[in-house]
């Protein structure tokens, strides 16, 4: 290995939503299973046995009900505290091996294996898929290269290749044969080549990855941006884009919840609003930031044509920036009555804070009364979000939240808490 050449590699589950549910229930094994989305919508994770039945990414669950039956294919409901905990221990496990780890994604992982000058990247990367399986349960496939976008496209090839048994190492390769390997890689699938971008490629005669590689990066910045000169120059071996210890603070922040059933009254869209405005605000103290705009909107369902159609937003500025639960509640609810309109059956609801910038920042009230006062209200939210990570989310709330939510996401085939709640564990007989 060139001591002067990086050595990043790319982690990542095989099917991440589907693994972690046939960990703990082995019936699902090689089954064609599709995990589905909110309300059960689509499907967003498959088996290899369902897509080699042909079900494409996000086919709506309503219009597979006849192939599900003929070709005995199981549903799951999507259960996002048990994938959220299996990709925390996941992480963990990743980050023994090297200090410097970037979590790209839910189930991707980024190391940085450089230091490791006197290991064999493959026979570690082995060792590590090994451990993942028998500790925690999941496959997983690791891609190593030079740059972060040279490791994700080795991924690929050891996701789809089998001749490298889950772990493809593009840096021991000759020139020659990564440059074969990547002219039978379409350009798609290069790391920051989007489906809109494919086709101007395509037009340029950029078919491959090998094509994108052999580009001119400052012609191709011209035409394009300066995301596509840094993805040439990683596909050339020269480093663009470092890995990142600590994920960036989010510039806004999105909730939103989709409906198991219509709400057509101003008290079910309140109780939903106040449900995202307390999840966001929560993120929101978790990153150290306060918002200084908070927008509100509601919405029918587009896709029921019989249904009159109504869609509306309403963005206040704070006067102040805040990241209090019940004060980004109150705004929220007041925006939520300038745009609520009888009659209409609505089937999603959501905010978005904006303008946010780092607590450390924000300037204070002049005018502030003692029952406001900004250090009472830190010590109050610093307890809500102790309380609900010690006892489990939802322990404490705003009244506003109610507590029947008829509303509340469809879930008909969703499976066990086992790793989040006690009363819900695993049991062997």
């Amino acid at each position: 290995m060139n001591t002067q050449q990086r050595s990043i590699a790319l982690y990542d589950a095989n099917n991440f939503y589907y693994s972690c549910e046939s960990v703990f229930d082995p019936k699902l094994r090689n089954k064609p299973v599709v995990i589905l989305s909110n309300n059960d919508g689509c499907a967003i994770s498959r088996s290899n046995e369902a897509k080699a039945l042909g079900i494409p990414m996000g086919a709506p669950w309503f219009k597979l009900k006849e192939v599900a039956e003929e070709h005995g294919i199981i549903a799951r409901s999507s259960n996002y505290a048990l994938y959220a905990d299996m990709s925390n221990r996941f992480m963990s496990l990743l980050g023994e091996y090297s200090p410097d780890q970037e979590i790209y994604s839910i189930d991707e992982c980024f190391l940085d294996l450089t230091t490791l000058r006197r290991v064999d990247h493959v026979t570690l990367s082995q060792n590590i898929r090994s451990r993942i399986l028998q500790g925690i349960g999941l496959p997983i496939c690791g891609g190593i290269g030079s740059t972060k976008t040279l490791a994700k496209l080795a991924n690929h090839c050891a996701k789809k290749i089998p001749v490298y048994n889950g772990v493809c190492n593009f840096n021991i390769m000759a020139s020659g044969e990564l440059d074969s390997l990547l002219s039978n890689l379409d350009v798609k699938e290069v790391w920051g080549v989007g489906r809109r971008l494919v086709p101007k490629l395509q037009d340029l005669g950029v078919m491959t990855a090998l094509d994108l590689k052999r580009a001119d990066p400052e012609r191709m910045r011209q035409l394009f941006s300066v995301v596509m000169e840094k993805t040439i120059r990683e596909l050339n071996g020269n480093l663009c884009i470092e890995l990142e210890d600590i994920v960036p603070p989010r510039k806004q922040i999105l909730s939103s919840r989709s409906f198991g059933k219509n709400v057509i009254d101003m008290q079910g869209l309140s109780e939903s609003i106040s449900l995202c405005v307390s999840r966001a605000a929560e993120k929101l103290r978790k990153q150290r930031s306060n918002a200084g705009s908070i927008t509100v909107f509601i919405r029918t369902s587009p896709f029921i044509e019989e249904y009159e159609q109504y869609s509306k937003a309403y963005t206040v500025s704070l006067p102040t920036q805040s990241d209090d639960t019940s004060e980004l509640v109150g705004i929220a609810l007041w925006a939520l009555k300038k745009i609520f309109r009888p009659g209409f059956k609505y089937a999603k609801a959501g905010i978005m804070l904006g303008d946010l910038v780092p607590a450390s920042g924000v300037q204070k009230d002049l005018f502030f009364s003692e029952e406001q006062s900004p250090d009472k209200k830190k010590r109050l939210m610093t307890a809500l979000d102790t309380v609900n990570s010690k006892m489990g989310r939802n322990t404490l709330i705003v009244g506003s939240q109610g507590f029947t939510r008829p509303w509340q996401m469809k879930q008909d085939c969703k499976s066990k808490s086992f790793t989040t709640n006690w009363d819900e564990l695993l049991v062997v007989d």
